[in-house]
């Protein structure tokens, strides 16, 4: 079944959450570690991300400086395998445009089908950090609508040079959205105008940015099928857990903070403090999308797998 069909047939709120590959040179030790803790509360699928590779200048022994490009968090397709294997957990690897060609793209499905891995997150990724702007590779692509196109054309039977593919895919998607508006959209209008034309394409489902005000959640669902937008849109959850996130957090993923909690934020001293006041806000929000009948809530886990092991414990 495909993660909407899934959804769809909860008697109560699914649960799922989102990792990294480990660092490149580590074991998959801590992996499976987060994902022993939240097994218990039976996750209907796991994300794993996907990182580009990122450019470092090492210094040669001649003094001079030499640009390397460098993937950090490599084998988004072998941890998806790995956990599947594991633990029989349906997988959900991300597949980017960030730092991948169509070539490159192809080869991922291709692994992907041998593997019977069928669904995916397609996203546009990060730009590279040395880049004022998103760049594609030479011969990839700048928005997640293309990658949506040759997926499609791949389910269909088509390469890229348009050959045949003797056995076509049976890829579904999902696709991000975002609350508060992507930080490049010109306005919560445009942003609405891309998600429309994803989930035109054949995404199944969006799964959105972390938030932490669940009313600018439920506008943007209410806008969103306004706008003739029927996918189910999946909160993005995170807890925060330490005093640094107070102010990383709304920065780097570009949400606000409710006034109820950045008040209560400053009363914190440490980061137990932090923690304990993150595990509160988030069960009442869960509780709150909950009761609005939220077929399902995803958590996103980085840094923050105990408590969201403790919200868990609590709401499911």
């Amino acid at each position: 079944m495909t993660i909407k069909e899934i959804i769809s047939q909860e008697e109560k709120t699914a649960f799922s959450f989102e990792v990294l590959p480990p660092l490149k040179g580590n074991g998959t030790d801590a992996l499976f570690r987060t994902i022993d803790k939240l097994k218990e509360f039976d996750p209907k699928y796991i994300n794993i991300t996907n990182h580009r590779s990122e450019y470092i200048f090492r210094e040669k022994s001649t003094g001079l400086y030499e640009r390397e490009s460098i993937r950090k968090r490599p084998g988004t397709v072998a941890v998806a395998a790995a956990i599947h294997n594991k633990y029989g957990i349906k997988v959900v690897p991300h597949l980017v445009c960030s730092g991948a060609t169509r070539e490159d793209i192809e080869y991922t499905l291709l692994d992907l089908q041998f593997l019977g891995i069928t669904d995916l997150i397609l996203l546009r990724g990060d730009k590279a950090k040395e880049d004022r702007v998103f760049t594609p590779e030479p011969n990839g692509f700048c928005h997640a609508t293309d990658l949506i196109d040759q997926v499609n054309d791949f389910n269909a039977g088509k390469f890229i040079d348009g050959t045949t593919i003797k056995v076509p895919g049976n890829f579904s998607f999902g696709v991000a959205c975002y609350p508060e508006k992507h930080e490049e959209a010109p306005n919560p209008e445009q942003d609405l105008y891309w998600l429309k034309k994803k989930a035109d394409a054949g995404a199944d489902y969006a799964v959105t940015q972390l938030f932490y005000d669940n009313q600018k959640y439920f506008d943007f669902v209410d806008r969103a099928r306004k706008a003739g937008i029927t996918i189910p849109i999946i909160p993005g959850i995170k807890p925060f857990a330490k005093l640094s996130q107070l102010t990383v957090v709304p920065k780097t993923f570009h949400c606000d903070l409710p006034q109820e909690l950045a008040a209560e934020a400053l009363k914190c001293k440490t980061d137990d403090d932090a923690k304990n006041l993150g595990i509160e806000w988030c069960i009442n929000q869960c509780r709150e999308l909950m009761a609005h009948g939220i077929p399902s809530i995803h958590f996103y886990t980085v840094s923050a797998v105990d408590s969201i092991y403790q919200v868990a414990k609590q709401i499911y």
